[in-house]
């Protein structure tokens, strides 16, 4: 069957992202969609944000039982549910906790292949503003990597994250001192509707 769904991109510089009205009547009608299938992966860029921004979010990540740390990302790791996984921070009432703005990149600008959204001609302009945002977020967060290297400082241990975390704060600072010029070529906000062979379980791709 043919649905619409309504898609809303939000260009907020690095906290970019897009708003997926489908999410509510997911189509893998398992209560976790994506969400089952994924291990959010908290970069420099994120950290840096939250540091300023959500700084007990921050904490409660570092604190969490399973996460993977990296000498410069965290990831919090899926836990088991069912016959998949489940997010840490997604739950049966509301879906992810986090609003969008505090989200990992991926979980930001996720948007289900059987939505098909890039295909618009229409919607060119912004399918390539989110491939330049995904390329500068690693260009970022690759530079913020290896100055952590440099000094010698890494997330593994607890002692250096403070160090480390205000490192990339520094870093992030000036790098994005200039603000690159495809953030200017798109208005801040902007709403679009497609149309989609929905098909639903495991017959809908994530």
């Amino acid at each position: 069957m043919e649905t619409q769904v309504n898609l809303v991109f939000h260009n907020n510089g690095l906290r970019s992202y897009i708003e997926v009205d489908l999410c509510e009547r997911c189509p893998r009608q398992d209560d976790k969609g994506c969400c089952g299938f994924y291990s959010p992966v908290f970069y420099a860029t994120d950290l840096v944000y939250l540091y300023h921004n959500k700084p007990d979010l921050l904490e409660e990540i570092f604190a969490i039982n399973g996460i993977t740390v990296l000498d410069a990302s965290v990831t919090v790791n899926q836990r088991p549910d069912g016959a998949s996984y489940r997010c840490h921070f997604h739950n049966r009432s509301g879906g992810c906790r986090l609003a969008q703005t505090l989200r990992e990149s991926i979980c930001r600008h996720f948007v289900c292949p059987g939505i098909g959204w890039e295909k618009s001609p229409a919607l060119q302009k912004w399918r390539l503003f989110f491939e330049q945002l995904a390329d500068y977020e690693i260009s970022l967060n690759n530079g913020a990597a290896e100055l952590l290297q440099a000094h010698g400082l890494t997330l593994r241990d607890p002692g250096d994250r403070q160090q480390a975390i205000q490192l990339m704060d520094e870093y992030l600072a000036q790098a994005t001192s200039n603000r690159p010029a495809f953030f200017d070529e798109m208005p801040t906000k902007e709403a679009a509707m497609v149309t989609c062979e929905l098909r639903f379980g495991r017959d809908w791709t994530l």
